[in-house]
């Protein structure tokens, strides 16, 4: 009884401790995505819910079927094996949380064959997901990919990448290792006729039934290659499927609080930045409502005048708020892959200007800013702003804006909107645009044209053949 008791007792523990940990580890990632929603909501406000049909067949295609990951074939299929396993696993996940909170092992495991199929899945599953991590990190750490090896990735961002991988490693084998651990405990239930240890036992009979074969492999295909690896006492088993389970679970909820800090917050941000991409065709851009209603005024004067009391428009963006939330959604949907960079033909000659710097910069602007609005107010003002603090003029004008760093990236996200957007407030609000374009600039305005002739002169040419 005594035992029977202690017995109860340690589960009854395990239960709490694993909903106390379990409800802040969600409490936290809540507050944190909270925060991440106020940043975005900085932005202006814009409307995107034209074509609804023709958004949600993009999202299926380039979001969940990864259609554009493809394009490199060797990262694209190791990058669906990793959304695959982590999508899949979460099935796996849900019977953890629920064995955690009602005290159970293997919930699901009613399902029968059906169950067995799915854990067999699982492993195989995960073993893929561990290979290609592995890849990933010597593709970036061993072979050095060119794209891996920019400057906007010294120190924390190469960090984050790393740390992200080694963690899907980790959690992937702690899985494994503990479905061996787990297999090995049965088998020897059945082995010993329940008597080693009556709980295992008992789940043991409750899964796989009195009649069911001896040993691991016809459940668990890849981790039963683990158990030569583990010890024969039932003690140490135990505290090793143990110890791998919580492992496990912490890990995920650790990983879940992590995301929010780190660049695969797109895990969750892709879906709606890919919904809500840019339909328009390459290359076309936004006109600016303040400077349309301006030409109105001037082809029509009895066209109605602004508000007295309305402020002055801005023309283009200096800074994160003057950007819209989309903009400021993609910044935290990038994935840091570069190859918005590695596409970049301004990038290629060696000018100054990298997309995936662009996306940074602004992300950790809108940070930076979001932190100081949290502290003090909308009213905060550090004297800073996205141009010349975090983003030179001169990585600005070296964009060509010829759409290959939108067209490039996985999930569509539109750097160069960004860039147009911040060109236009060095143009309009400071006059700030390189010498040849202000030459230019006063072509058009007193010739009509961008060459230095009068309308008179223009068929010159014609006259002279």
């Amino acid at each position: 009884a005594t035992a029977l008791f202690n017995f109860l007792f340690m589960e009854w523990i395990d239960n709490v401790i694993f909903i106390l940990l379990l409800g802040a580890g969600v409490f936290w990632f809540a507050r944190n995505a909270a925060r991440i929603r106020a940043n975005i909501n900085m932005g202006r406000q814009v409307d995107i819910n034209d074509h609804l049909a023709e958004r949600w067949k993009l999202m299926l295609k380039v979001a969940i079927g990864q259609s554009k990951m493809v394009v490199r074939p060797v990262a694209g299929i190791m990058h669906i094996v990793v959304y695959l396993g982590f999508v899949i696993i979460n099935i796996e996940v849900l019977e953890i949380i629920l064995d955690g909170i009602l005290g159970t092992h293997r919930i699901f495991a009613f399902m029968g064959s059906f169950y067995y199929f799915l854990i067999a899945s699982f492993e195989y599953l995960a073993l893929a997901v561990i290979v290609a991590c592995v890849v990933f990190l010597v593709r970036r750490n061993v072979m050095k990919l060119k794209r891996f090896m920019n400057r906007e990735l010294d120190g924390w961002p190469r960090s984050d990448a790393n740390i992200i991988l080694i963690t899907e490693i980790l959690l992937m084998s702690a899985f494994l290792l503990m479905n061996a651990a787990d297999g090995v405990i049965m088998s020897y239930s059945k082995l010993t006729g329940g008597m080693l240890m009556p709980e295992f036992a008992e789940a043991a009979n409750k899964i796989f039934g009195e009649d069911a074969a001896v040993g691991t492999g016809l459940y668990f295909p890849v981790s039963t290659y683990l158990t030569g690896f583990l010890p024969s006492n039932p003690i140490a088993l135990h505290y090793i499927e143990r110890g791998c389970w919580w492992f496990h679970i912490i890990g995920i909820i650790a990983f879940l609080n992590y995301i929010p800090y780190s660049k695969h917050f797109h895990i969750l941000l892709a879906f709606p930045t890919v919904f809500y991409a840019n339909l328009k065709p390459k290359g076309q851009f936004n006109n600016l409502e303040s400077v349309t209603n301006e030409v109105k005024l001037m082809l029509d004067p009895s066209a109605p005048l602004p508000a007295a009391d309305a402020p002055p428009a801005k023309f283009g963006a200096k800074d994160v708020p003057d950007l819209s939330w989309k903009q400021l959604m993609d910044a935290y949907s990038c994935t840091e892959c570069g190859r918005c960079t590695s596409k970049c033909p301004a990038n290629q000659t060696g000018k100054l200007l990298s997309p995936r710097k662009i996306m940074m910069d602004t992300r950790d602007r809108m940070e930076e800013l979001g932190k100081g609005r949290l502290a003090q107010g909308t009213e905060f003002n550090d004297n800073k702003s996205l141009v010349g603090d975090y983003i030179t003029a001169e990585e600005l004008w070296a964009c060509t804006t010829c759409n290959a760093c939108t067209e490039a990236c996985p999930i569509n996200i539109d750097p160069l909107s960004i860039i147009v957007d911040l060109r236009r407030y060095l143009v309009m609000e400071q006059s700030a645009a390189p010498a040849s374009l202000n030459g230019m600039f006063t072509n058009i305005e007193n010739n009509g044209a961008p060459w230095q002739f009068s309308p008179a002169d223009r068929l010159n040419w014609k006259n002279e053949n």
